[in-house]
């Protein structure tokens, strides 16, 4: 006779997966696009520009559409699936396949026709400049003349920008 015990890990995994169809179901239909999946994203603020980095892994550069307002950046794709080679059975994967709809809002106005991008082994990299009136400006006082300010010199903004200690000098 064999005696199966309860595995409290299994359970919970079971119950994970059944919760994951249901929510599968009611996924969005924004824009007649069935999303499937959402790539993982990370936004930083550098100071003068925000970087975005999306986790876009099995994905080439020709199935992302990328779109920038001043307020929001959207990315669309979708990652095919890729069938088992001749002889092979998938037994379990967690990998989603199919399109996907990420907008990532932005905290403040950006200057949304500076934007670089970089794609490189499923990391898509966008660096989103803050328009002008939201960036650290520095601005060099001259304090023979006290009512004229002078625009600073490239290393006194740089060594701002990078978090130096300027007061030292």
């Amino acid at each position: 006779m064999i005696v199966r015990y309860w595995n409290p890990i299994r359970e919970a995994d079971l119950v994970r997966r059944q919760i994951d169809q249901i929510f599968d179901g009611l996924t969005d239909f924004s824009d007649a696009i069935k999303t499937t999946w959402t790539p993982a994203i990370n936004l930083v603020d550098q100071g003068n520009n925000f970087i975005l980095k999306v986790q876009l892994p099995g994905i080439t550069a020709n199935d992302i559409d990328v779109q920038v307002t001043r307020e929001a950046v959207i990315i669309s794709g979708d990652r095919k699936e890729v069938a088992p080679e001749s002889g092979q059975t998938v037994l379990y994967s967690d990998v989603r396949y199919g399109p996907f709809r990420r907008v990532v809002s932005l905290p403040e106005a950006i200057q949304n026709s500076q934007v670089a991008a970089d794609f490189d082994q499923g990391v898509l990299t966008i660096t989103l400049p803050k328009v002008e009136e939201v960036q650290n400006k520095v601005v060099k006082i001259n304090l023979a003349d006290p009512g004229k300010v002078v625009e600073p010199a490239a290393d006194v903004a740089d060594a701002v920008d990078q978090g130096a200690d300027t007061d030292a000098a």
